[in-house]
């Protein structure tokens, strides 16, 4: 069964994904109950990382049709 090279990342994004939104969440609440603790900035660049690798490689793997012979 062979992968194309788009849906070989797809699981790894998910995982990005999920990772970067509790760094984010947390450095925004950092930002609003204790401001000078927040690295809201370092966030931010995480954010926008992720979204260029997820338009990318994608973040669904497509499931392939098998061929009958």
């Amino acid at each position: 069964m062979k992968t194309s090279a788009k849906n070989q990342y797809a699981y790894v994004n998910n995982i990005l994904i999920a990772l970067v939104s509790a760094i984010f969440g947390y450095n925004f609440y950092q930002a609003i109950v204790h401001p000078e603790k927040s690295n809201i900035a370092i966030s931010l660049i995480l954010v926008v990382l992720t979204s260029v690798m997820v338009r990318k490689y994608g973040y669904q793997q497509v499931k392939e049709e098998k061929k009958d012979i």
